[in-house]
């Protein structure tokens, strides 16, 4: 069953409990989840207000919705 699942973070959150920081994805986007890929650069090209529908492989968008 499909389902969409809202995410309004357009970066990763940092988390340091070692010596070397991990970056967990927050957009919901990343190829490698949890962790970034860097792929919320797609996020910062959505216009404030719509809601973006992507593709089931989190690529590309296919439907810009008005937000509710």
């Amino acid at each position: 069953m499909a389902r969409m699942i809202r995410h309004d973070a357009t970066g990763p959150q940092e988390v340091k409990p070692q010596d070397k920081s991990a970056w967990i994805c927050m957009c919901g986007l990343s190829q490698n989840l949890p962790h970034c890929d860097g792929s919320h650069k797609l996020a910062k090209q959505e216009e404030p207000g719509k809601c973006c529908v992507y593709d089931k492989d989190r690529k590309s968008v296919v439907e810009v919705r008005d937000d509710v």
